[in-house]
Order: structure tokens, then C-alpha cells, then sequence
């Protein structure tokens, strides 16, 4: 009877291993899935986003192409010939010599130098640097006084 049992143990060893190794197998493949279809909804969500901005950017050239051709245009209504007749269309006209008043105006010197006039707009627009006239134990000084006031506010 011990040679029977042990038998049997000896088969049912055998079951439990094989059990075990198909189980084994099962859930690799099951956790083989699991991650292939993560995968793959990864892949098909980057192709989703990857055609969205493909489609924008194609939005993008096309908005650009407008705004270069409504560029065109608006250049081509301004056009001396054109701002022309439309000013004539107003009523406008080209105006002569009697239709221009002189004023004078005493005092006024129109053949003045253009180097004074130029060296006072030179001089106008040239940025004024800041004076720098700090030192580095100054400003050190300057940061110990702050963090000693602060220092002195937590108090109150």
C-alpha cells in the first residue's frame, strides 16, 4: 500500500506541476494582452493627436495664404494711381498757385542750419545712461538694514 500511495503522489505531483505551468502560461498571456492592447491605445491615441495637429497646421498655411492675399489686395488699393482718381471722385483737385495762402510769420527763419537741427535731435534721442555711483559694501550695508527691519516688523 506505501508503494500505491506514493504512486499517487508521484502523479498528483506531476498534475500540480503541469497545473501550475499552464496557469503559469495563461497569465503571461493574459498580461501579454493587457499590455499590447495598452500599447496599442497609446499608439492610436498618438496617431489621433498626431492627425489633429496635422490638421491644424494645415488650417494654419491656409489662414497664411488669406492673410498674404488680403495683404495683396489692401497694397494694390493703395496705389498712388488709384488714392488718385478716388480723391478726384471726392471732389478733390490739384491745387495751383492761387490756391495756396502764404502766411508770414515774423521771426521765422527757414534757412537755419540743419547741423544745429540735427545735433539737438541726436542729442534728444540719445538714452541718458543712470549714474552708477554704488559700491558693493554699500549695497551690503543697504541688505543688512532691510533684513534687520524685517527682523524688527515681525515683532510688532
Amino acid at each position: 500500500m506505501s508503494q500505491a500511495s506514493s504512486q499517487h503522489t508521484h502523479r498528483r505531483g506531476r498534475l500540480q506541476t503541469r497545473n501550475q505551468a499552464t496557469a503559469l502560461a495563461v497569465l503571461g498571456v493574459a498580461v501579454l494582452l493587457i499590455l499590447g492592447s495598452l500599447y496599442l491605445s497609446q499608439v492610436a491615441s498618438f496617431a489621433i493627436t498626431n492627425r489633429a495637429i496635422e490638421d491644424l497646421i494645415s488650417r494654419r498655411d491656409q489662414i497664411k495664404r488669406q492673410n498674404e492675399q488680403i495683404i495683396g489686395e489692401i497694397a494694390s488699393y493703395r496705389t498712388v494711381p488709384r488714392l488718385y482718381a478716388r480723391a478726384v471722385a471726392l471732389g478733390f483737385s490739384p491745387a495751383t498757385n492761387a490756391d495756396i495762402d502764404y502766411l508770414y510769420i515774423p521771426g521765422y527763419q527757414p534757412q537755419r542750419e540743419a547741423k544745429a537741427l540735427a545735433a539737438a535731435d541726436a542729442k534728444a534721442a540719445a538714452p541718458v545712461a543712470p549714474a552708477y555711483d554704488q559700491t558693493f559694501s554699500g549695497w551690503l550695508e543697504q541688505q543688512f538694514a532691510l533684513l534687520r527691519a524685517q527682523f524688527e516688523s515681525f515683532g510688532e
